[in-house]
């Protein structure tokens, strides 16, 4: 799970259905896991800082960044709220989509549910760049870059458009994928590392639940 750290971040491949941070359920979570994971590693005494700078949703994985200093979770946060991070997934949606291009929408989530929606008077804008790879002509695989960071963003903004992400049965997906988690992916994040100021790339492999079938869906020539 942990890729690189240096004594400003810890960068890791968050396995799907991992909380990214505590919730009212208890469940395990990131946060809580990577300071557990400094203190043991460093034999640090007293509490360990981690700082959140941006989230998976709970049945997603791939790659993220973790801050381990108050000045690199600043210069993160602000990373990110410019947008000066590339963040790339790959997702596998239900029915055959084609070609490229933009989605553009406003995006609310409901109150007291864990549920997003269109609503352009009170939504966010919110938008990613796609292009699809393969196609079986029941599942296609898609390329995603987004140039926001919504929650569920990519869950809501296909599935409005007919393509829900594969299990995701929370937005009209008719196929289950493992039973728990869906078929969305953080392949790479690309940043500039908040003190040394050189460009950084996080690549995150897939879950060992992609099966190879589902992988050959995604390879492109």
């Amino acid at each position: 799970m942990w890729l690189f750290e240096d004594n400003h971040l810890l960068t890791l491949n968050k396995p799907a259905g991992l909380l990214s941070q505590a919730d009212i359920t208890g469940d395990p979570d990131l946060v809580t896991l990577a300071r557990a994971y400094l203190k043991k590693k460093y034999s640090k005494p007293g509490n360990v800082y981690i700082g959140l700078v941006h989230r998976l949703d709970r049945p997603v994985s791939g790659a993220m960044v973790l801050a381990r200093t108050s000045k690199a979770a600043r210069r993160l946060s602000q990373a990110f709220r410019d947008r000066r991070v590339t963040k790339e997934y790959i997702v596998v949606v239900e029915g055959l989509i084609e070609g490229s291009g933009v989605m553009e929408d406003y995006l609310h989530k409901e109150a007291g549910r864990a549920h997003v929606v269109q609503d352009e008077r009170s939504g966010k804008y919110s938008s990613l760049r796609w292009r699809a790879l393969n196609s079986d002509g029941i599942f296609t695989s898609v390329g995603v870059e987004l140039i926001t960071g919504r929650a569920h963003q990519v869950r809501c903004q296909f599935s409005a458009r007919g393509f829900p992400v594969l299990g995701d049965v929370r937005y009209g997906a008719r196929h289950r994928f493992d039973g728990r988690t869906i078929a969305l992916h953080c392949c790479r994040l690309t940043f500039e590392h908040p003190v040394a100021r050189v460009p950084l790339e996080v690549n995150a492999a897939f879950p060992e639940s992609w099966s190879a079938k589902l992988l050959n869906l995604i390879e492109t020539d």
